[in-house]
């Protein structure tokens, strides 16, 4: 035999299954995932969204349900978006302080059906309750008022923390906001409520399917550049994530997610805090399209998928993926 052979070779530790799984790098859990559900008006209600196929708007009675299931597949947490009629709608956003509205509803529902054992996330954000679809108060021009909306996320992190939400998860993109609601929440003695901040939000293209589903799609007047990240940017990200984490976040969020991987590993590097990732509706609406015309299984792209944000650095991912992915986990 001639010539010369490598004597290290990568391809030994990949020649078996039992070897690929001893040097694996990374792991997918149940408990690395957050389940988003949506909730609508009505009773004994499951009303599918055509555009987030396999997703659906739950009715208050039957959400506690969901969350059962939850914790069942080892889910530890769930994160609530509410559908709001139109007629609860309005240019302040009033409905987001109502304590009978669809999310503390929904919180108390599942408070109710599984107590402690599945942790709930409530969104703060005015988009769900606003007639003009944007995140927060506007003016006459409409340019969105940045500390007017702060004062109403307070109430309505209050609100929601009342009503038993474990995790407020700001998604306005305001400056000031998490100082201001941790203020509030240590205040009033919630100081055990924990702020997940959607510190690196982008204005992104890949939200379409979500708008529709908590029905502010053909509402929004605008668009929400002047406060959501330009997607050009990855320093400014690192910028809103000192901040947020010095006004007293206990973690942060990226979203969306596969095409923002770049920032979730600068973020973890950078700060070493547990960061989370959303894979969001667009995303999880392309694979679905892919399967449905038959250019790729289901399992094995949402799979990859997923473990990629974990090999990114995330602490754990919120996709509407969450229940089938756990499924295939739990074997």
């Amino acid at each position: 035999m001639t010539g010369t052979f490598p004597s290290t070779r990568l391809r030994r530790t990949r020649a078996s299954a039992w070897s690929r799984a001893l040097h694996r790098e990374n792991h997918l859990r149940p408990d690395d995932l957050i389940w988003p559900l949506f909730v609508t008006q009505g009773t004994q209600i499951e009303e599918p969204i055509a555009t987030l196929p396999g997703v659906s708007r739950w009715s208050v009675d039957l959400i506690g349900s969901r969350a059962k299931e939850a914790a069942s597949l080892g889910i530890p947490c769930v994160a609530l978006f509410p559908n709001t009629q139109p007629e609860r709608r309005s240019e302040d956003g009033a409905e987001a302080l109502n304590p009978d509205n669809l999310m503390c509803r929904a919180v108390r529902a599942i408070r109710d059906a599984v107590g402690d054992d599945v942790g709930v996330l409530t969104d703060v954000a005015l988009d769900p309750y606003t007639s003009h679809g944007q995140d927060g108060l506007v003016d006459a021009a409409g340019y969105v008022l940045n500390d007017a909306t702060v004062e109403v996320l307070v109430g309505q992190a209050l609100n929601q923390a009342s009503a038993g939400a474990d995790i407020i998860a700001p998604s306005d993109m305001m400056d000031g906001r998490i100082s201001a609601i941790r203020a509030g929440l240590e205040a009033e003695g919630y100081v055990n409520v924990q702020i997940m901040s959607y510190a690196a939000k982008y204005a992104s293209a890949f939200y379409g399917p979500f708008r529709d589903a908590v029905g502010s799609s053909g509402l929004l007047k605008g668009d929400k550049k002047t406060y959501q990240m330009d997607p050009a940017n990855a320093e400014e990200a690192l910028r809103e994530v000192a901040i947020d984490l010095a006004e007293g976040a206990d973690s942060v969020m990226v979203k969306p997610g596969l095409p923002y991987l770049d920032i979730v590993r600068a973020v973890k590097e950078r700060f070493e805090v547990p960061v989370f990732a959303y894979h969001v509706s667009g995303e999880y609406a392309m694979i679905e399209a892919a399967v449905a015309v038959g250019i790729g299984e289901r399992e094995p792209l949402v799979m990859e998928t997923l473990l990629a944000f974990k090999r990114a650095g995330c602490s754990g991912i919120l996709t509407y993926h969450a229940q089938f992915a756990a499924r295939l986990l739990n074997g």
